[in-house]
């Protein structure tokens, strides 16, 4: 078994904007069960601060160079079940509001990794495998390799890069190589990091980890094209051999209809019809439609932006008005979608739901009381909204891209298979055609849906499998 440290610039239960929160929430749980010592490293944010520091024990001070100056670093830990978690403090840094987005992002993370690998040091701790998440963390096998391998504590560490998103590449000006990472100017010249004129902490970590991850299979060669990948598919392309799609799963304890504390009424396999039927009652209440349970309710739980597919939904507009199902949509993002919905919502009362925000419990909400799920992404290397709606019996519609078509199998009416609906193309009417026959299937074919819905259920959409293969990648490097 491996001593593995997992470098992340966020996670649960600690803080969370996307999914890679939900991954160091549950990866490091499920390999940390098969035997492996699991450690994991974070900023420690303003949220972090306010609602964790006075369960966090002190570990260590020190400093690290950035900007040819010394910055003071002091190491916090906590641990969660069986999975330590450290946290590096700098209140300039990582004291504000939004975890990302700010002008001085390059800086900030440079200044992260350099105080995770000084950490090893000051801690005395020798991890076999460092697992890198994002670009957040891509520098981190770029430094010790090129600044720290005549240091066989270092130099024995190997490296495992994960890419979440690939359109996030972490691209900074080429002055960040001296002042902020430390390293030599021909590593810029020989186009070692060099992408685009500057510095890519994605491009670095790609190039220098011992073996390189992405979040399903498909996605894995999706972004191995022009269409896909971001520019970075050459840089990809030379790394193909080493490059793993496995896809994520879900913390099945957390998002669990027998069980979880947000819905008002629990169900399994056995009572689903029941429960379910209350759960949509309710949330219709809740959500000012008409308390109907024969009308089809779709759910959409989302950030609203291009990659999500929901310009196909504006194309349709008025279809989706007229078509006999409720709406409830949940999210926040581009104004153009934002005020579509709210239009579609004003124009449609008792019909459509739209709740501009971000509210978890509500989330478990609509993955419980809906009948049907609707992503139609224009890209998804994992997507995690799927996996949870079939957890709950609820029948996602998807695009077949990256993570979702990996886990949503399209229904065959001939041999009862499948636990949603797919279309291939990014299109409206493709997208329009495939929700019209999943409304045929629920009002014309009611035991065909409830096939389909114990399919979902009985989809295995935990950690475990995803974490065995992990457990066969970390074999290959030991």
């Amino acid at each position: 078994m491996a001593s593995i440290l997992m470098a992340a610039a966020e996670g649960l239960p600690f803080v969370k904007t996307g999914g890679l929160a939900d991954v160091i929430g549950s990866l490091p749980a499920a390999l940390a069960e098969m035997g492996h010592e699991v450690k994991v490293v974070l900023p420690l944010y303003k949220k972090i601060a306010e609602k964790n520091f006075q369960d966090l024990t002190y570990c260590a001070s020190y400093t690290v160079n950035i900007n040819y100056r010394e910055v003071p670093v002091t190491i916090y830990s906590q641990t969660v079940g069986k999975v330590a978690y450290f946290f590096v403090q700098h209140q300039g840094y990582f004291e504000r509001d939004a975890l990302y987005g700010y002008l001085d992002d390059g800086e900030r993370f440079a200044y992260f990794q350099k105080a995770v690998i000084e950490m090893l040091n000051q801690l005395n701790y020798w991890p076999n495998i460092i697992h890198c998440h994002d670009w957040q963390t891509g520098m981190i096998p770029c430094m010790v390799k090129e600044t720290h391998s005549s240091d066989s504590r270092y130099a024995n560490i190997k490296f495992v890069y994960t890419i979440h998103n690939l359109l996030f590449q972490g691209n900074f000006g080429p002055e960040m190589t001296d002042s902020c990472l430390g390293l030599p100017y021909y590593l810029l010249d020989n186009g070692n990091i060099r992408f685009d004129g500057g510095v890519s902490f994605m491009k670095s970590g790609i190039l220098y980890a011992d073996k390189i991850t992405t979040v399903s299979p498909t996605y894995s060669q999706e972004i191995l094209t022009p269409q896909y990948g971001e520019h970075m598919e050459a840089v990809l392309n030379m790394r193909r051999y080493d490059l793993w799609g496995i896809v994520n799963g879900i913390d099945t304890a957390v998002w669990n209809p027998n069980t979880d504390p947000a819905l008002p009424y629990h169900y399994n396999k056995i009572t689903m019809s029941k429960g379910k039927a209350q759960d949509k009652a309710a949330l219709q209440k809740e959500l000012g439609l008409e308390v109907n349970p024969h009308v089809m309710l779709v759910g959409v739980v989302s950030r609203l932006t291009y990659q999500k597919g929901f310009y196909l939904m504006l194309e349709k507009f008025q279809e989706l008005a007229n078509a006999p199902i409720q709406l409830a949509i949940l999210g926040t993002g581009e104004d153009a979608i934002q005020n579509a919905f709210r239009d579609m919502e004003n124009q449609h009362k008792g019909k459509v739901c739209f709740y501009r925000g971000y509210n978890e419990d509500l989330a478990h909400r609509i993955y419980a009381g809906s009948d049907l799920f609707l992503m139609p992404s224009l890209f998804e290397p994992c997507g995690l909204s799927q996996l949870c709606s079939l957890r709950y019996g609820t029948l996602p519609l998807v695009r077949e891209t990256g993570g979702l078509k990996d886990t949503v199998t399209p229904y065959n009416e001939f041999d009862k298979t499948g636990n949603g609906f797919s279309f291939s193309n990014y299109n409206a009417d493709e997208m329009m055609n495939t929700l019209n026959n999943a409304i045929n299937v629920y009002y014309n074919r009611p035991e065909d849906w409830k096939i389909l819905q114990m399919n979902a259920m009985n989809k295995d959409v935990s950690w475990q499998n995803s974490a065995e293969v992990y457990n066969r990648l970390y074999d290959t490097l030991m």
